[in-house]
């Protein structure tokens, strides 16, 4: 029963996400179809596949064949998958079935958008399908149950029927009980020293006796709650940041509901705007260092841009973290371009007032679905284990919303790529035109990135006119911007002054040990002044401490 039971639950988990009909969650069935058939059509492609997967399969059988999992597969880790001739079979044919599916992709030699949506629809399929998914393909499982006199099974059940009623269908990836907002996640101590309707700015309190004159602020994400950057101690960005003797502010947003349903790029341009305002009268400098991350990052260009234009010279470098900012670049995020889906998404936020962030996050995990979904359906069901406690995961279980009208906008710049082409787009009033921007620009990538590719970050530092300088980091998305030093493992890539050709930049570029985190910390040191004595006391006059960090929109 264990292994049915709660598949249901994933297909209905799929079938809300394209119910709500997000281009970021999941691509229309039309586009799906005709992407595959792009890939069916190539006959000669279908039968020289389909007679190499008639020959394995058939050196499968006779115990003859050299199939193996990738280095790394977590589904076939038990040693029953070599031990046991049944269960490596299957196994093997089971991977010999996939690996010429997605061979099929290859060999279709389709536009980047449409092998990417062929792609994630045989991903989709094969990651279903996979035996570890079932409890008698699986004999960790199996032996789980024996282990555990069936209670393994009882937990599973409870825990898929949990999920059923309080997370739409979808694996708990986390659990939340062991972390705490203020306590022991976003637990850098500071202040919040100014709050509006849309977002509270903190300032965190100096651990040097010293700090720089000029401040960083930072701009966060507008879907997703900052404290990514703050996690536990010793694993948190801002900590880091004040210790190497930072002035360091960052904006927390307001979470919307209906009722902020006109937000839009204005409503946020506008609060970033009289968030420098702020962080510079508090910090008692003529200008601040911007540094904006993911989605904060297109929103950042965009009011540098109007800097620009109106001859302001109040940030004096801006540094971007996973920030695509040209969507021409072939990226999997690409194929849910789509227009009658975009169109249905702006329809359904507008009626709603708001994208629902739960929903959005959900359905990302199926860009990932052996890593995001099926590992925790394997985790919590078939093993009947709770999952696991991790701060990063904490945190993206702990979803924000998106208005409608800048949803609406941000389709547009994903549809229409306008952000890259000048004067395309106005924002505050002025066109935007990002070669307009000549502040020094420090540009982070990810080399497993498979939200926003690293050479699609890298296009920034082309994007821009000022000097730029590019680091790219291990790991993907997220992980590479939560990356504390420390880790034997972590490394970066740093060379010489960006050229056209990111391929160009890597060959001349230098491997480093460690972290990002340590060679930002140098650049930004470098242009944030001289040092001064740490301030007393919090805030100002005008902008007094209001509580402490981290303030209340963050439990919003």
């Amino acid at each position: 029963m264990a292994d049915t039971a709660p598949a249901p639950m994933a297909v209905e988990g799929v079938a809300d996400a394209i119910d709500a009909g997000e281009p970021v969650a999941t691509i229309g069935a039309g586009d799906a179809a005709r992407a595959l058939w792009g890939v069916a059509r190539h006959g000669r492609a279908f039968a020289r596949r389909g007679g190499r997967l008639g020959r394995e399969s058939a050196r499968i059988l006779a115990g003859r064949s050299d199939v193996a999992p990738a280095k790394g597969d977590w589904r076939f880790q038990d040693e029953a998958w070599c031990g046991n001739p049944g269960y490596r079979r299957l196994m093997q044919l089971y991977l010999a079935w996939a690996e010429s599916l997605d061979g099929l992709v290859d060999d279709a030699e389709l536009d980047w958008r449409n092998t990417f949506r062929a792609r994630f629809c045989v991903d989709m399929l094969t990651s279903a399908a996979a035996p570890t998914n079932t409890l008698a393909g699986n004999p960790a499982a199996l032996k789980r149950v024996f282990e555990t006199g069936g209670l393994s099974l009882a937990r599973g059940v409870r825990s898929a029927v949990k999920d059923l009623k309080h997370n739409r269908g979808m694996p708990s990836t986390v659990d939340r009980s062991a972390f705490e907002v203020g306590v022991n996640l976003a637990a850098t101590p500071g202040a919040v020293v100014h709050r509006d309707e849309v977002f509270e700015l903190l300032q965190y309190t100096p651990t040097t006796p010293e700090v720089r004159r000029r401040p960083v602020l930072m701009v966060t994400p507008q879907i997703g709650k900052y404290y990514f950057m703050d996690l536990a101690p010793r694993r948190s960005f801002v900590e880091h940041a004040v210790a190497e003797g930072l002035s360091f502010f960052v904006i927390s947003w307001r979470n919307p509901g209906p009722e902020q349903r006109d937000w839009n790029l204005d409503t946020y341009a506008e609060a970033v705007l009289r968030a420098i305002d702020v962080v510079r009268e508090v910090a008692g400098s003529e200008d601040v260092n911007l540094l904006a991350l993911c989605a904060g990052g297109i929103l950042t260009s965009m009011v540098l841009t109007h800097l620009a234009a109106e001859g302001d010279e109040s940030v004096r470098s801006a540094s971007f973290g996973v920030t695509l900012l040209d969507f021409s670049v072939p990226a999997p995020i690409g194929m849910f371009g789509i227009a009658p889906l975009v169109s249905l998404a702006r329809e359904r936020s507008s009626r709603r007032g708001v994208l629902d962030g739960a929903t959005l996050g959900a359905v990302f995990s199926w860009l990932r679905p052996n890593d995001l979904v099926w590992n925790y359906w394997v985790n919590n069901y078939l093993l009947g284990k709770d999952p696991p406690r991790f701060d990063i995961l904490a945190w993206n279980d702990d979803s924000t919303n998106l208005p409608g009208e800048l949803h609406r906008q941000f389709l547009d710049l994903f549809q229409d790529n306008v952000l890259a082409q000048p004067g395309a787009l106005e924002v505050l009033g002025t066109p935007v035109d990002l070669g307009r921007v000549t502040v020094e620009t420090y540009v982070t990538g990810a080399t497993t990135d498979h939200i926003t590719p690293w050479k699609g970050c890298y296009r920034t530092t082309q994007l821009m006119s000022g000097p730029s300088t590019f680091v790219l980091s291990n790991a993907g998305h997220i992980a590479s911007l939560i990356n504390p030093p420390g880790n034997p493992k972590a490394h970066y890539f740093a060379g010489p002054e960006p050229v056209a050709d990111a391929d160009a930049w890597l060959a001349a570029a230098e491997r480093r040990p460690g972290t990002w985190w340590e060679h930002w910390a140098g650049w930004i040191g470098e242009r944030s002044g001289e040092m001064r004595r740490a301030p007393s006391r919090l805030g100002s006059r005008r902008h007094p401490a209001q509580g402490p960090a981290p303030g209340t929109y963050v439990h919003g």
